[in-house]
């Protein structure tokens, strides 16, 4: 079966469409990464207000805030306060501690509260406006003197500034940000009570399902919606905002669609599919099926229009979000005179959805046989991400390697002489790559194959198979046209390097030990396995002693608890110990940033490899490495990590320590021993062949 690296014919990465949409799609996740993490509150709050309020299951004044006491006070209870000051600090929070770590997360919160007394209404808004922008501000001061406060003076300075400047940011919330967001907020009310009045708020699902396919879809409802409805459930007990994203119809019908009327891959998925997203809440599952036959996208609008004009006519809502977007969650938000109208709403949506995508279906001539598996490919480089989820469903094993080349496809052909492995700057990943798949090669006995390494924007064809990270494919495939390419996206331990290692045996004929071979492009008696002129490839001499003979790695940058919680922190810690080593500047750990943003650093074995891009060389000082271990488990953009390993090459002394990294990382008995290691020193000694 053939992927998205063999037919996509879109524009080249980085053409303006795709970078507009990349800025859209990061933008509305830095808003939803606000939200997100803190939905549990919500969900809370809504329990709590749906028990305890006057009008609730089981009113009762102290918690629900009615009532008075036998001293004749007003009971304050708990919904008012949660969604008053509660709530919103914990988006502030959240997201100053996402621009600033720990540090901007209390100056955001501290200055959210300015906003919040300032008006009387929940300052969702506010808080996601004041976290992030006091915690920018905060990061810009402390760089005005970093690196400049005296010994012993780093707490008092450190403290004072932050509660300055947070005072400052909450009087300034206070007199100029609380009032514009009242007024926002006035004006959004207005514009929904205009489209509800009017009977236009189904209009909206002409924006909302086709931006929930490009990944907007935590953007819309959880960086808008949730804010407005939750405003709105407070004054009337609920709202109907939490449900024009949430409504789980639209995708039922598509995939019930595709499972009556589908054929292949799609029409056997599409049932479980249905049940993850009917179910489980998983609306992304249907995305690679509308991506799969984009007229199905009208299927959605109509279902969505449907379920949205079904939600009006019965005045129905719910008291706070449904996430995930489950039909669980949404039966247990609704309230109590809603149920109906929700019922009603998400079976009308189904019907409606069910009925175009059937009729789109069964007028189409390929009966949708496209390729599922390019599709969710699609899908994954739009979200910018793996998702397990779809991926299983189309067996892809939740990113597993998909190649350009089916097995049969690579073993037909003439002999293999040169393979390359490329990646964007030809210098990381891909030297790393190409170190595993050489000692494959190798050990099955094919010494005389070059197995080299290069950026993509220096391929020529004369390269018999190529292998790229499968985001790269599509810039890789028409510099390579005689080549077969294969992509990957586990550089450490991917099935596809057998594959290869099959193909060259199959296309070879009889393997030549190791060694034996004489007078080939490799070169037996020097050993070579690349090219000095490779601009990135690796040589056997390489694999030496570094030319500048510092020492690579010591025990004072062996971290062994890390702190981060995701990928962005995982690199400022890994570069943050190569700056404070004097190795690199702070531009370099910017460009390890740019590299992650580009493609992933995830080698597989439970490492990764932040490192700089090529562009950045000139803030290498001096080679060094940097290791972080996280004995928990981090999450890598979806990959499970155990070991971080910064890196920092000067002159191209990075070829050879990440093949050292390589040999180390690609035994399992030393990673076992890795992973088993309590101290610094003992990962020196198991890494420290990097200094040889």
């Amino acid at each position: 079966m053939a992927t998205a690296t063999t037919s996509e014919t879109t524009a080249p990465a980085g053409g303006r469409s795709n970078a507009a949409r990349a800025h859209v799609q990061r933008f509305g996740t830095f808003l939803s990464g606000m939200i997100m993490p803190n939905i549990g509150a919500f969900i809370a709050w809504g329990l709590i207000t749906a028990f305890f309020i006057e009008a609730g299951f089981t009113p009762f004044g102290p918690l629900g805030g009615f009532g008075e006491n036998a001293e004749g006070e007003p009971y304050t209870g708990l919904v008012g306060p949660m969604i008053t000051y509660l709530l919103p600090l914990l988006i502030a929070y959240t997201g100053g501690r996402m621009v600033y770590d720990v540090r901007g997360g209390v100056v955001g919160a501290i200055a959210t509260m300015g906003v919040i007394v300032g008006t009387d209404i929940p300052m969702f808004i506010g808080a996601m406006l004041m976290g992030p922008l006091t915690a920018w501000v905060m990061k810009k001061v402390d760089g005005l003197w970093d690196g400049k406060i005296k010994p012993g003076f780093e707490m008092l300075v450190n403290n004072f500034s932050a509660g300055i400047l947070a005072a400052a940011m909450a009087i300034f919330g206070f007199f100029l940000v609380g009032p514009a967001v009242l007024a926002f907020s006035n004006a959004a009310a207005s514009a929904v009570d205009f489209l509800v009045t009017r009977g236009l708020l189904p209009l909206t699902s002409i924006l909302i399902e086709p931006a929930k396919v490009l990944f907007l879809n935590n953007a819309i409802n959880h960086g808008i919606l949730t804010p407005l409805g939750t405003a709105q459930a407070l004054e009337q007990g609920k709202s109907i905002l939490f449900l024009l994203e949430a409504n789980p119809g639209p995708g039922l019908g598509i995939l019930l669609a595709y499972t009556v009327f589908g054929r292949g891959a799609a029409r056997a998925s599409a049932p479980g599919a249905a049940l993850i997203h009917f179910v489980g809440g998983i609306h992304e599952i249907y995305f690679p099926y509308v991506l799969m036959k984009p007229a199905l996208i009208l299927a959605a609008i109509a279902g969505g229009m449907t379920g949205i004009f079904t939600l009006t006519l019965f005045d129905a809502g719910l008291r706070a979000p449904a996430a995930p977007g489950s039909i669980i969650a949404v039966f247990a938000q609704a309230t109590t005179d809603s149920y109906v109208g929700v019922a009603i709403a998400v079976t009308a949506a189904t019907l409606v959805s069910f009925f175009v995508a059937s009729i789109i279906l069964k007028a189409s001539k390929d009966k949708a046989e496209g390729d599922l598996t390019e599709a969710t490919t699609r899908m994954e480089t739009m979200k910018g991400k793996k998702s397990s989820v779809a991926s299983a469903m189309v067996g892809t094993s939740g990113g597993a390697d998909t190649g350009g080349h089916s097995t049969r496809e690579l073993a037909e052909g003439g002999p293999v002489q040169r393979i390359v492995f490329a990646c964007d700057a030809g210098m990381g990943s891909s030297a790393m790559g190409a170190s595993v798949l050489r000692n494959k090669v190798k050990a099955a006995g094919f010494g005389d194959v070059k197995v080299t390494n290069a950026a993509i924007a220096n391929l020529t064809d004369d390269f018999d198979i190529v292998v790229t990270h499968q985001d790269l494919a599509t810039r890789a495939r028409p510099k390579v046209p005689s080549a077969s390419v294969v992509t990957v996206d586990n550089f450490m331990g991917s099935p596809r390097y057998d594959e290869i290692v099959e193909a060259v045996q199959q296309r070879n004929g009889a393997a030549v030990p190791a060694g034996a071979a004489s007078g080939g492009a490799a070169g037996s008696a020097a050993g070579t396995v690349g090219e000095p002129s490779g601009g990135g490839t690796v040589t056997a001499a390489d694999e030496g002693a570094g030319s500048s003979g510092a020492t690579i790695l010591t025990r004072d940058r062996i971290v062994m608890d890390g702190g981060a919680q995701n990928a962005a922190q995982a690199i400022d810690e890994a570069g943050g110990l190569l700056v404070a080593a004097g190795a690199v500047t702070d531009e370099y750990v910017a460009s390890m940033h740019e590299r992650e943003e580009s493609v992933s650093t995830f080698m597989g074995n439970g490492l990764a490899i932040p490192h700089g891009t090529n562009q950045a060389k000139d803030s290498i000082r001096s080679s060094a490495l940097s290791v972080v271990k996280y004995p928990e488990g981090l999450d890598w953009n979806g990959k499970p990590v155990t070991w971080v390993i910064g890196i920092a090459g000067k002159d191209n002394e990075h070829l050879a320590i990440l093949s050292r990294v390589a040999k180390i990382f690609g035994n399992k008995a030393k990673v076992q021993q890795l992973d088993e290691a309590r101290t610094a020193d003992e990962v020196l000694d198991l890494l420290g062949k990097v200094n040889d």
